[in-house]
């Protein structure tokens, strides 16, 4: 048999019945909801940061990691809304390697989903009721969704789901911001046409249900850049590259037209501390053209405590396990110097 089935997995019902958001966390994260909810709608003209390790990899440095940002968006939130980059799914481009808090709580032992689960919610959790800060995660696995969807603000749909149907179509369920990635070819009809199937009404399965959706309006753009037939990075943050985005929204009919940009991925090559300049070229760009302005609504950016990347076994705290990311003192600089130029 080619599937070997270990265990059954509980019901989302169920786990979030045993892992369950207080009253009182709930309605800090439909604040936040609605405040998210107004930048995209053009209600609010606040920026978003979407900002946090590669990868959620160990609970208290991420919960340390957070717990320093929300410091910093006290003193910038007059102008950003920061949303953590709390990612326990990982993309892996050969399917090898760490997939994230989902697969293995440790990162060191086998995968046990069922305790992953679990893990992701403690996490979540914990972080939303130390910060007040509601997070964002990618939706690798459409079907895991529904385990988390009471405690994410933002959802992520990377560049390689971006093409898939049931990616498109559960985003289209959703009610909280859905970014849909420049596939890694960089083509942005790819990218739009994703938008358009994610704003529309849709009737599927899901979940072993037949399900119907209302079609999810805040579903928007991600640039991350693009790679070419000979596997060279092709950025898609520049000026040039905004305007062409405004132009194709224009001959759309979508709602809330949006962008935000990556600045790590294929935009900076994965030299993380490109970031610094990605991010102040664009608002460079915002400021220059009131097209790019208005549909500009954040920039994603990895950053962790620690500068850089490691190996697994290497153990130094809060320090990427998978892609290079900011350290912590850049981060805050970078933080306030661009809450400085909005």
């Amino acid at each position: 048999m080619s599937f070997q089935f270990i265990k059954q997995m509980p019901t989302p019902e169920k786990v979030k019945t045993d892992y369950p958001i207080s009253p009182e966390l709930a309605k800090i994260k439909e604040s936040r909801d609605a405040e998210i909810k107004k930048v995209f709608t053009g209600e609010n003209d606040k920026f978003l940061l979407i900002i946090g390790p590669c990868s959620a990899d160990n609970e208290d440095s991420v919960a340390d990691y957070c717990n320093r940002l929300a410091k910093v968006q006290e003193k910038v939130k007059d102008k950003i809304i920061c949303i953590p980059r709390i990612y326990t799914n990982k993309p892996r481009t050969t399917g090898m390697g760490y997939k994230g808090m989902l697969h293995q709580p440790d990162p060191e032992k086998k995968p046990d989903l069922l305790a992953g689960l679990a893990a992701i919610r403690k996490m979540h959790i914990r972080i939303l009721g130390e910060t007040g800060l509601s997070a964002a995660d990618e939706m690798l696995y459409p079907e895991n969704y529904r385990y988390v969807s009471d405690i994410l603000s933002y959802v992520a749909i990377g560049a390689r789901s971006v093409e898939d149907q049931q990616h498109r179509l559960t985003v289209s369920g959703m009610d909280v911001p859905a970014g849909m990635k420049n596939p890694t070819s960089g083509d942005l009809s790819v990218m739009i046409n994703s938008v358009v199937a994610a704003q529309s009404k849709h009737t599927f399965i899901y979940g072993g249900y037949e399900v119907k959706t209302s079609g999810n309006e805040l579903a928007h753009t991600i640039l991350r850049g693009a790679v070419n037939k000979h596997g060279q990075c092709i950025p898609n943050y520049h000026y040039e590259d905004l305007i062409r985005l405004s132009n194709i929204y224009a001959e759309h009919d979508l709602k809330n037209p949006a962008v935000i940009v990556d600045c790590n991925h294929s935009n900076s090559g994965k030299q993380f501390k490109e970031q610094i300049r990605i991010s102040k070229e664009v608002l460079h760009s915002m400021r220059h053209s009131e097209d790019v302005k208005k549909i500009t609504k954040g920039l994603m950016i990895e950053s962790y405590i620690e500068e850089g990347c490691q190996k697994v076994e290497e153990h130094i705290y809060g320090k990427s396990i998978t892609d290079p990311c900011l350290g912590w003192d850049d981060t805050e600089k970078l933080i306030l110097e661009i809450a400085d130029l909005l």
